[in-house]
Order: structure tokens, then sequence, then C-alpha cells
């Protein structure tokens, strides 16, 4: 199937963050976009004044008829996209699949849309959206032609969705997700691999198996391409141009010098050829320092200048709820993470107390799914008093 025959594109689980981005870049590109979601929220009420038909209700009578043709000229126009999220029995998923449409999960579709293009896969059990928005972020503000595809609202931009100034010689960035094995559709020229702690393991069952994914998708990186790995994760692969990063000196990319100032980190970034001084972060977290040296090293690999790199970096806002400052006073400081996974946790903490040191620190945890209207079922939340 060719992206460039389809005319209309149907979602099952359109509110989702993952299928919202492929839905807005649809309709960014002139299709006719609708879809289904369980519940509304604000992120389908964005959706809604973008131009797409949304309902909340599984029943095939509130499908648009545009998108039930029975004339097979027509169908072959249409694309039905679902989330792995939605049940089996799911009655407008069946509908679909028993009448002969093209159906296709997410992932398969990223695939299909990336599969043309030049491609940035950041894969990881913790750290890819951030590092993807990071990545982002620098080719954009560098003014290059940009796609981006992010799970989580970039703050510099307020979606998830970053729009190409055109749909010619794009790049694109991509959140290369482990859940159900989607990242193994992707084909990237340039990868980034963050982490592979255990984590899906009603997926993958253990460890064993996530890694042995987390290497085919290592694989699946063009042999002429870049592949950016964390030092210390059990990776297997005979890639040509593999590259580690961390923030010790003995990865080939490094952030090194690291300090803060004016609760900023600035670090000099250590290359294989060159190191560059004097690097400033805009977003706090010893973690986020460490993603932000492995989206310069995509960038620097990407052709940008350490000045346009410099220049993104100083300007990068973040990504809602990736240790978003909510609240700053005299006397507090309020954060909200989507930390959940034990090492996200590890990691939100103690570059709390390396930002904020000596301040006393409440957090509070909510370690189960949230009722609507919740936007994110778990969440760390963190108080500062002076």
């Amino acid at each position: 199937m060719s992206i460039k025959n389809i005319t209309h594109v149907y979602f099952i689980g359109l509110g989702g963050i993952g299928m919202s981005a492929i839905a807005r870049y649809f309709i960014k590109s002139g299709k006719n976009v609708a879809g289904y979601d369980k519940t509304p929220t604000s992120l389908t009420d964005e959706l809604i004044a973008e131009g797409m038909d949304i309902h909340f209700e599984d029943n095939i009578n509130l499908i648009p008829p545009v998108f039930k043709s029975s004339i097979e000229n027509l169908k072959s126009e249409i694309l039905i996209v679902f989330t792995p999220a939605i049940p089996k029995h799911h009655t407008e998923l069946n509908y679909f699949l028993q009448n002969g449409y093209s159906v296709m999960k997410r992932s398969q579709v990223l695939g299909l849309i990336t599969a043309e293009l030049k491609t940035v896969g950041v894969a990881g059990t913790h750290g890819k959206t951030t590092t993807s928005s990071i990545v982002a972020h620098l080719l954009k503000s560098a003014n290059k032609n940009v796609t981006a595809f992010l799970g989580g609202i970039a703050k510099n931009y307020q979606s998830n969705f970053i729009m190409p100034s055109n749909f010619e010689n794009e790049i694109a960035v991509v959140e290369a997700d482990e859940f159900d094995r989607s990242f193994l559709t992707l084909h990237p020229s340039y990868a980034v691999i963050t982490s592979m702690d255990a984590d899906h393991l009603d997926i993958y069952q253990d460890k064993k198996h996530l890694e042995e994914s987390y290497n085919l998708f290592a694989n699946q990186v063009k042999h002429d391409g870049i592949l950016i790995y964390k030092e210390g994760i059990p990776l297997q692969t005979n890639h040509p141009n593999k590259y580690s990063y961390s923030l010790k000196a003995s990865s080939q990319y490094a952030g090194v010098d690291l300090r803060v100032e004016n609760h900023q980190y600035v670090f000099n970034l250590k290359t294989p050829t060159s190191t560059y001084t004097n690097l400033t972060l805009g977003l706090p977290g010893r973690h986020n320092a460490e993603n932000a040296v492995a989206a310069c090293a995509i960038a620097l690999n990407l052709g940008l200048t350490i000045e346009e790199i410099k220049t993104g970096l100083k300007t990068y806002a973040g990504v809602k709820r990736r240790f978003d400052l909510q609240f700053k006073s005299s006397y507090c400081i309020y954060i909200d993470d989507y930390a959940h996974h034990p090492e996200e946790l590890k990691a939100c903490i103690l570059s709390v107390k390396e930002m904020y040191g000596g301040k006393k620190l409440q957090a509070f945890f909510s370690p189960i799914c949230l009722p609507a209207p919740a936007i994110l079922p778990m969440a760390l939340l963190t108080v500062f008093h002076y």
C-alpha cells in the first residue's frame, strides 16, 4: 500500500498520544480523518477543532458514511488504523476487518510513512520521548524540514506532532516504541537506544526476550546509517557505525564537566573527533542532560553545526509531564513527572536532589490507572519546601 493513494483515514483509538500524532500528519497532508475513542479529553477536543470527526461510542452507525463505501475502488483509498489497546471484540474494528478494508496497527502505518524518508528512530524503555523531542527541536530550530511523531506534548510546539515545511526531502523523527514489538516495523537511517530495562513483561515475559527485540531493532538500522546507544546496555549488534554515549568520558559521545549554573546544566560535549565547550540545557535533570548528549550526537551526524545545536538546546522547553515545572515561588517548587518505571523514578528523584540540594522533598505517587478525565495514568508529583 502507498500512503499517496490514501484519501480517507479512520482511527480506532484516535485519542491516544501516538495515534493522534499520526492523525495530525494525515489531516495536515490533506486526508479526510475521522475516528473513535472511548473517552473525550482535552486532546480529542483539539483534534475535533483541527477538523477530525470523532465519536465516543463503539457504534457502526456513527462511522461517517464516506468510510463505509461498498465500491471496491473507493474502498482501496480508505485506511483503517487501530491501536493494540483496542479489545478484539470491538464492534467497529471487526466491521472493517470483516468487510475487506485495509486495516493496520499504528506501528505499521508509521513504518509506511517513514519508509521512504530519512528517519531518526529513538528507542528505549525510558528517555525516548525527551530524546526524540530534543532531536526534533534541534532540527526545527536549525530550519531543517522535519516531521516529528512524539509520545508527549512538546512544550515548544504545544503538540505531539511537528509539521514539515513541505513534504519533500523531510527528516522524520519518531519514537520507536517497544510495546507490542512495534519498533520492528521501522528501518531508520539514524537510531538511538537509551535503555533496555525490564518493562512490558506482559508482552515479553522476561528481560531476555525484551533485549532480543532491541537487538533486532538495532540490526534494522540501515547499514550506512548511524546507531547511538547508551554505554553499558547489553546491546549485541555488528552494525558498522555504532557509537556509545553517556555522561562518562569513556563514551564516544560524552557529556563531560557537567555542572549546575543558575539551576541549569552546562556541559562539554566530547565526540570521536572534537570537544565542544559550554553547551547549556534549559531543562533540569541529570538524565535529561544524558538524553541531550544522544540528541546532539544525532544532530551532528545530520549535519548541524555546534552553534545551531547550542542555540537549540538553550531554547528547548521540554515535554509536558517530564520533569515539568508547574509552580515556583520563594518557598515552594512543584514539578510534575510521568515517571513510573523504577529507573525513571530513581532518575527523577536524584535529579531533584542535585538541582535543589538541601531542600525538603515531598513526593506523591499515583501507582494505579486513574479514571477519566485524568490525562495520563501514573505520575510522580514533587514539592520542594525552602
